[in-house]
């Protein structure tokens, strides 16, 4: 986890050349990331239209719809998920334009990977509209941005997975979220183990934010999933 992790987040990576985005998403997998990846502008905005991500990873120049259009929709939709928008070396008005149809920050090809992070931690941890910093829920407070967990001052240390099993819970506190669901927020499209994988995650979780405090927070809805409460 070399540069600061990011595990238990979502990201789509919208990038037309596919080495690029084989190396991208092999990196971002080993940070924690659940990666998505489209090599079009239409599929990107499909899934991005479809799926809640934590942040879009954005190229300009793709085939059957730019980089700036998609983004143009996005807004136009009322989609605040943050974007980092991939522009052309020295690209100054790709830059601009990538500002005013609603990127939230942009970053010129070649770049360095250790940037790319950073940008991404910094987008994060900033988030969408209405998106909070840290979540809470009673006194166990989940920060998605800096991938730390405590049960009132007491410190929890959680995998990347872990992490993202808890984080699908808590953004939905007090509801029902099914294992499919948590699939999705937790591992990638591709994923196609067993999903009762996360049945495994969820009594890694008790053990941690749950019995050492005597809590009973995490809660099994049988037949429909799982409920996380005050």
């Amino acid at each position: 986890m070399g540069y600061g992790t990011l595990g238990g987040m979502r990201v789509l990576l919208v990038e037309d050349e596919k080495r690029l985005a084989d190396l991208l998403k092999g990196g971002l997998a080993g940070e924690g990331f659940a990666v998505d990846v489209a090599h079009d502008g239409r599929d990107g905005l499909w899934m991005a239209s479809e799926n809640a991500y934590d942040v879009i990873v954005l190229d300009v120049m793709l085939p059957r719809m730019n980089g700036y259009t998609v983004c143009a929709r996005l807004r136009e939709a009322e989609n605040w998920t943050p974007i980092l928008m991939l522009t052309a070396k020295d690209g100054v008005h790709d830059e601009a334009e990538a500002l005013d149809t609603g990127a939230d920050d942009f970053l010129s090809k070649p770049f360095s990977y250790v940037v790319l992070l950073a940008r991404l931690r910094a987008l994060v941890r900033r988030g969408g509209q209405a998106r909070p910093v840290s979540i809470t829920v009673g006194d166990l407070t989940v920060d998605p941005a800096g991938l730390r967990c405590r049960r009132g001052e007491v410190e929890i240390s959680l995998t990347p997975k872990e992490f993202a099993v808890l984080h699908g819970l808590a953004r939905r506190q007090g509801e029902v979220v099914s294992k499919s669901e948590l699939l999705a927020q937790a591992w990638d499209f591709s994923y196609d183990g067993d999903p009762n994988i996360v049945e495994v995650y969820i009594s890694a979780l008790r053990r941690k934010i749950d019995a050492p405090f005597g809590r009973s927070s995490l809660m099994t809805v049988r037949g429909a999933g799982y409920r996380l409460e005050a």
